[in-house]
């Protein structure tokens, strides 16, 4: 049985290659992340801060020619989505919930949290793929992303408990990443 998942809005980002400063833990040399800190985001807006696309049509012309880019849906598990607001202060992300689209391939789950100004994944903070290896034995499958969402969510708790993530992030979330194709 799956969570609902609201649509958390649209990133374009590049694949990232796993760097020697990454955990080792990890299956294979490239990653799929929403993560700024990890992968090259695209902003939303060219003179903004702002990496969320509202939609996935301004998501798509924003990658249009670029082979490297790909649109990915970001979606936060319903019941997460209002501690995540409140954790962030960001009203406008998921503010109105609209259901994750469902015709696009889930890629997996990715451990996520807000810093000021950014997106961390578990795969940037030395040594966390370990770490909830050993405590929970929940391993990332290809790019970095668990398959399991019930295992991704579970992760995440241990994570946001074990306080590891300080002093950059206290609040971990379970992030459903889905390919974005165009026709």
């Amino acid at each position: 049985m799956s969570e609902e998942h609201v649509l958390a809005g649209y990133r374009v980002a590049s694949r990232a290659i796993r760097r020697n400063w990454q955990d080792w833990g990890l299956l294979g040399p490239e990653l799929i992340s929403m993560s700024d800190c990890v992968a090259d985001v695209m902003r939303a807006q060219p003179d903004d801060w702002d990496e969320w696309f509202d939609d996935v049509d301004s998501a798509g012309q924003a990658k249009a020619g670029r082979s490297d880019l790909h649109v990915l849906a970001v979606g936060i598990a319903a019941a997460d989505a209002a501690l995540l607001i409140k954790d962030i202060g960001a009203p406008r992300l998921l503010s109105t919930p609209e259901p994750f689209p469902a015709k696009n391939t889930v890629l997996g789950h990715e451990l996520v949290g807000f810093d000021t100004g950014g997106w961390h994944t578990w795969t940037c903070l030395g040594g966390l793929v370990d770490d909830v290896r050993r405590a929970t034995g929940v391993r990332p499958g290809p790019w970095g992303l668990i398959h399991d969402e019930w295992e991704a969510r579970r992760a995440a708790e241990w994570l946001t408990a074990s306080a590891l993530g300080d002093p950059k992030v206290f609040f971990w979330v379970s992030a459903k990443l889905a390919e974005v194709t165009f026709s």
